[in-house]
């Protein structure tokens, strides 16, 4: 055996959507890397970058096909399923094919200089290894503000989190194939991988501002992740409407007592606010109540259909 094939073969991982304005600069910088790594015998010969077009509507595509070389491959997927669910594709379609895989977003913000490291923690024995971020200060303020309080959130939720990391990191092909196992729908990369138990290391870096474009991904798109994030592996919310109807109860009886006395002391006054108010904070809650069971029921809903999370149209 010689030494390059003793080098771990690498694929990175990149789910895209409309990234055309930015696709030409990542897809430079990738070879640019690659091209690197094989020269210094950091990584296999045939270690490659596979490309996931998540049914974008811009020239994404046609950019793919005019790259394609040995180090670039790319799936098209035949309609936008969501960030996490092109990962998956993206995780799935090089199981087994690889030692190792880097998983990294399109516009190149996570600072692919740190693969390195990340491949030498791999080398030590690391089966994953997370890209975490050493501070938020590209983020604006409500995007940092927010994204803090929902680690804390979760923490306080008993959901094991990494700090500070997204979907920045290597998996061994040992990881990608236990991760075959898990076929839920509702994915929350985030959560899971720690949740696995495999032995892992941080590896820290600055994130960068944005070369070209603007991020696709909404608050919207952030706020879904983050209660899919809370229900797919807290059942807290639902804890709380127990522990919300227990002081509700208390502070009925509390009141009830209150006007037992004033009515047995003869100045009961007729109001319309000891009316209303009541009404209106129970009927909130169980607003609220209904919507948070809801949310659960709607994941089971989707789980028990067990549609497939994905479709590849085509494959260069």
């Amino acid at each position: 055996m010689n030494k390059n094939s003793k080098l771990p073969k690498l694929a990175l991982v990149i789910p895209c959507y409309n990234e055309g304005a930015m696709l030409k600069i990542t897809i430079e910088q990738l070879l640019r890397l690659l091209n690197d790594y094989v020269e210094r015998e950091v990584i296999a010969a045939n270690s490659f970058a596979l490309l996931v077009d998540d049914g974008s509507k811009d020239e994404t595509w046609q950019i793919l096909q005019s790259s394609s070389n040995h180090f670039i491959k790319a799936i098209k997927l035949s309609h936008n399923v969501g960030h996490q669910h092109a990962l998956i594709a993206g995780l799935t379609y090089v199981t087994n094919q690889v030692d190792c895989c880097i998983s990294l977003d399109a516009d190149l913000q996570d600072d692919i200089s740190v693969t390195e490291e990340m491949i030498a923690n791999y080398t030590s024995g690391s089966q994953i290894v997370y890209g975490v971020r050493g501070s938020r200060e590209t983020d604006k303020a409500m995007k940092r503000g927010t994204a803090q309080l929902f680690y804390k959130l979760m923490k306080r939720m008993g959901v094991d989190l990494i700090y500070n990391h997204a979907d920045f990191r290597l998996l061994s092909n040992r990881v990608l194939v236990e991760l075959q196992k898990y076929k839920e729908v509702n994915l929350f990369l985030r959560g899971l991988f720690p949740q696995m138990g495999f032995k892992s290391s941080k590896v820290y870096y600055k994130r960068k501002a944005r070369i070209a474009d603007q991020t696709k991904y909404s608050f919207k798109q952030m706020l879904h992740l983050a209660v899919n994030g809370i229900t797919s592996f807290s059942n807290f919310p639902l804890k709380m409407i127990t522990y919300i109807g227990f002081a509700i109860f208390f502070c009925s009886f509390i009141i009830s007592l209150w006007v037992l006395f004033v009515w047995t002391s003869g100045r009961a006054v007729p109001g319309w606010a000891s009316i209303t108010l009541p009404v209106y904070f129970l009927g909130g809650v169980q607003l609220l109540a209904l919507g948070i069971i809801g949310e659960y029921l709607g994941k089971i809903y989707l789980e028990t259909k067990a549609r497939p999370r994905f479709h590849i149209e085509e494959e260069i």
